[in-house]
């Protein structure tokens, strides 16, 4: 079993002030593919390269399996590293890449060429082994990197931002790729991104961090649907969710002049500076100007078409605040016009303003 365990993780950088990571416990389950998500500097790439023992952990501890790794050196560790940029020596063919880590270990050449060509039928390079890189395009390179990885067989791969210098197409083929070959696999996967839409297709589950702190962690669809505070609901989604700043009780919340209906008192629980209301562009509904809908004044519009996201503001206490609207591809809106929105009780997120955590259920 090759369950992988954060316990109570910190790593603060000389000079620093603040750790870079604190006081993370995290558990990823033998088998799981668990990817760590979050903007620039909230401390994934510091955890995972904790995980390989390429950073040296202050406080805590690093468990893979029942084995404390916190000090072992990190060739000993048992683990396979995906970098975003391939790290393919370019004198080497495909297959001498590949098994560049098993000749250096001493494995016998009939059993390295096994492993090889089977790595190479599961990414579909047998027909590129003895191709240089340079031949290849970046979604190949990529994938002999991945290859490279594979054949060592190791306990956990971790993954550090891989995709990134791919092109938006090659990107989504070659994630699909990454996700079915973990499966095929079934090795322990910690996988960094700062794309959540990446986070959100590949990972069993997704770790959102935010300035070295470990936010929440669940399936995808949890977070989208329950997110546990103001952050992960503003992070998770693209487009991004909603947040508008309220006050309320009963059964509605008061944005500006606007209310909006919630369908709970839980807004009566909120502190001082009252709630912020999330909804996801989806969850809006076009009504008419006399339903008393809150108004939009569209500002662009995407048409994607399957469906189109609409652009706006409304006025809250003389504040333009930026809205975001899904609507099917059969309604034609356009720049300038006021649409008139308004949502469902069960589709909106309350969080409180001053804490930023999440009151609804």
């Amino acid at each position: 079993m090759t369950e992988v365990r954060f316990e109570s993780a910190q790593r603060i950088y000389p000079g620093a002030d603040e750790p870079a990571v604190r006081g993370l416990d995290l558990t990823v389950e033998d088998g799981e593919f668990m990817v760590l998500v979050g903007p620039s500097g909230c401390g994934k790439s510091t955890t995972l390269r904790m995980l390989a023992g390429l950073e040296p952990v202050t406080d805590g501890r690093i468990l893979i399996g029942d084995r404390d790794v916190t000090s072992v050196a990190p060739k000993d560790r048992d683990i396979a590293m995906v970098f975003q940029n391939y790290a393919l020596y370019p004198h080497m063919t495909v297959a001498d890449n590949m098994a560049f880590a098993l000749k250096m270990a001493k494995v016998p050449a009939k059993q390295r060429r096994a492993r090889v060509e089977e790595a190479a039928r599961m990414l579909g390079l047998t027909d590129y082994l003895q191709r240089k890189p340079r031949a290849l395009s970046g979604g190949q390179r990529q994938r002999v990197a991945m290859g490279r990885a594979i054949v060592r067989q190791p306990q956990v791969f971790c993954m550090d931002e891989p995709l990134s210098n791919l092109d938006a197409k090659m990107r989504v083929q070659t994630r699909t790729d990454i996700a079915n070959l973990q499966a095929e696999l079934g090795i322990t996967t910690v996988y960094v991104t700062h794309d959540q839409v990446e986070a959100m297709t590949m990972g069993d589950r997704v770790a959102v961090m935010d300035q070295g702190e470990l936010q929440q962690v669940d399936r995808p669809l949890r977070l989208y649907d329950k997110p546990a505070n103001v952050f992960v609901a503003g992070f998770i989604g693209s487009p991004q969710m909603n947040l508008l700043r309220g006050n309320g009780a009963g059964g509605v919340v008061k944005v500006g002049q606007h209310t909006l209906p919630v369908g709970t008192d839980v807004a009566d629980q909120a502190g001082e500076e009252g709630v912020t209301i999330g909804v996801r562009p989806e969850a809006w509904r076009l009504v008419s100007p006399d339903a008393g809908g809150m108004p939009i004044e569209v500002t662009l519009v995407e048409e994607l078409g399957s469906d189109s996201f609409v652009y706006g503001t409304v006025d809250v206490g003389g504040v333009a605040v930026r809205i975001i609207v899904r609507i099917p591809a059969g309604e034609r809106v356009h720049k300038g016009e006021v649409l008139h929105v308004t949502t469902d009780p069960s589709r909106v997120h309350i969080f409180d303003t001053a804490s930023g955590d999440r009151l609804s259920a």
